[in-house]
């Protein structure tokens, strides 16, 4: 009996997960309870367990694990477990099969609990392919049209399908890093490249691009929505509006008052119904877009050719300009990672089946939207497309054309989107301010602190949106800036983190794709900042004749 018993051991120790350290500093680990869900231990926990460092003479974070002795597999084996006795066999045996669903246990960070990103883990499936379609699709789709009068038929084509292949494969790279280590989830993307390139260098590289891309879109949705609720109102109230209607900074007014009360749902999953909103309003006003446009008659005189420019100089900052609207179009993998954040993970059921299966799906609609709008735009209107992109085109040749009750229907499709892509855009931000402000005071933040954080992010965004009011060049600005956080990071990261073979294909593939990227960039970004200058900072929308 005591030979089968030691026999059985090695047969389940590897069933065995072990339990990891965590390193101090990281601020993403977690308890997962059997319902997915998680939240903090209970002080008298914590106190205990703080005990006990405080006799070891360590600093560490106090949080308390089951000892891996307590459940080995040689404790469980059939000559030790008959001897304590059935009860105590049942609750051992249940603490091993709880483990081993689990996968892992690491100490717990309560601060996560308090955060808008991590305070809630109900996700699925479902909520991640709404919150990607939201992400990843809206305004900037209308713009593509614009690129292609800069690009032409070919390069504005092959440009899109090859922006589009290399994101799907770098969402791929972070869905799988997400859990690249066991026991530990990273949550953030900045704490993801904390993990690949090092504790400050991380902070350094991808906080600037993320927190700049999440407020210059919530700019651009702030300008983009507040001048279609001013063409909105134009077209519904026809030859009856006041001798004295709104003027724009107003309509920016009123949209951000409108965002910033949406704003005050708590977490990322808490807008999930916004997000399901936001999706199926990109894609009904984008498929509306293309169709309207298709269907009218096409404006004289159009030409297909790339638009001419004075100088050399100056047709190679338009086109770098305008791959940054394409690389602009695909901005949403700064959010991937707090996305699958909000799903629980276990050994069986880790978070990147659901968010991956979330995600093809999301992607599959959006090329369906993004490709037809950049196509069909371009063919209706050529060389001849405004700056501001497909509605502005819409009301300018054929607001006499079609049915205003249509017309004015695509436009509060897009206020709709707007409303609902600055709220997800806005979370990463949300969630810094309030990081910042529970690590000073160590409690969780109170209804009117996180209502008055938001309250001033809004009005910030609005202030900035007044300042800059030009939409297709911050667009090609954002692109270039915000590039390497789609389509650089994640191939650098996956070698830190993955460290796959030297000199094999996958490890020239990332290194390719990440240099390419970085040069990509910094290309863009002048091209943006040409575009800006050049523009008058003045963003042109056309009235009706």
């Amino acid at each position: 009996m005591e030979e089968r018993g030691m026999g059985a051991a090695p047969g389940l120790e590897s069933e065995l997960v072990s339990i990891p350290a965590t390193p101090r500093g990281v601020s993403t680990p977690e308890t997962v309870t059997p319902t997915g869900l998680r939240s903090p231990r209970p002080p008298g926990v914590a106190s205990v367990a703080g005990a006990g460092a405080g006799a070891a003479g360590s600093n560490s974070a106090k949080s308390w694990t089951p000892t891996p002795a307590m459940i080995s597999p040689r404790f469980l084996s059939p000559s030790i477990s008959s001897a304590v006795g059935t009860p105590m066999k049942r609750v051992l045996v249940n603490l091993r099969g709880y483990l081993e669903e689990v996968g892992h246990l690491t100490k717990l960070n309560p601060q996560d609990a308090w955060l808008p990103i991590t305070e809630s883990r109900n996700g699925n499936a479902h909520y991640a392919a709404f919150h990607n379609l939201n992400a990843g699709i809206g305004f900037q789709a209308l713009l593509l049209p614009v690129a292609f009068a800069f690009l032409g038929w070919s390069w504005g084509i092959i440009a899109l399908t090859i922006a589009y292949f290399w994101q799907l494969y770098t969402l791929w790279i972070l869905v799988k890093l997400h859990e690249a280590m066991p026991g530990r989830r990273y949550n953030r993307y900045v704490e993801l490249a904390q993990a690949a390139f090092g504790e400050r260098l991380g902070v350094w590289l991808a906080l600037f691009p993320t927190v700049y891309l999440s407020a210059g879109t919530a700019t651009a949705l702030i300008l983009i929505g507040g001048e279609t609720m001013k063409m909105f109102f134009q077209i519904v109230c026809g030859p009856l509006c006041s001798s004295n209607p709104l003027s724009t900074v107003e309509w920016y007014l009123v949209f951000t008052i409108l965002c910033i009360v949406l704003s005050q749902l708590p977490n990322l999953n808490s807008i999930a119904g916004l997000s399901l909103i936001g999706a199926v309003t990109a894609i009904t006003y984008a498929t509306m877009a293309w169709v309207l446009s298709v269907g009218q008659e096409r404006p004289p005189s159009i030409s297909y050719q790339p638009m001419a420019s004075p100088s050399f100089g100056a047709a190679a900052f338009s086109v770098l300009n305008a791959l940054g609207i394409i690389a602009f179009a695909f901005r949403g993998h700064n959010l991937a990672l707090e996305i699958q954040a909000t799903m629980p993970s276990t050994f069986k059921h880790p978070a990147h089946v659901p968010m991956w299966r979330g995600a093809k799906v999301a992607y599959l609609l959006i090329a369906m939207c993004l490709f037809p709008i950049a196509i069909g735009g371009f063919w209706a209107y050529g060389d001849l497309m405004p700056a501001g992109g497909m509605l502005n085109a819409l009301y300018a040749f054929h607001s006499h054309d079609i049915p205003r009750g249509i017309l004015a229907t695509t436009f509060l499709l897009v206020v709709f989107n707007c409303l609902s892509s600055f709220q997800i855009y806005s979370m990463p931000v949300f969630d810094s301010f309030e990081a910042g402000y529970t690590s000073r005071t160590n409690r969780p933040c109170s209804v009117w602190v996180r209502s008055g954080f938001r309250v001033f992010y809004g009005f910030i965004s609005f202030f900035i949106g007044v300042a800059l009011p030009f939409l297709s060049s911050l667009a090609g600005l954002l692109g270039g800036l915000t590039l390497p956080v789609t389509f650089a990071y994640p191939c650098f990261m996956w070698i830190r983190i993955k460290k796959p073979e030297r000199f094999s294909c996958n490890w020239y593939l990332n290194w390719s794709l990440g240099i390419m990227g970085i040069a990509f960039s910094l290309a863009f970004s002048m091209g943006g900042v040409w575009s800006m200058v050049n523009s008058g900072l003045k963003l042109k929308f056309f009235k009706p004749n």
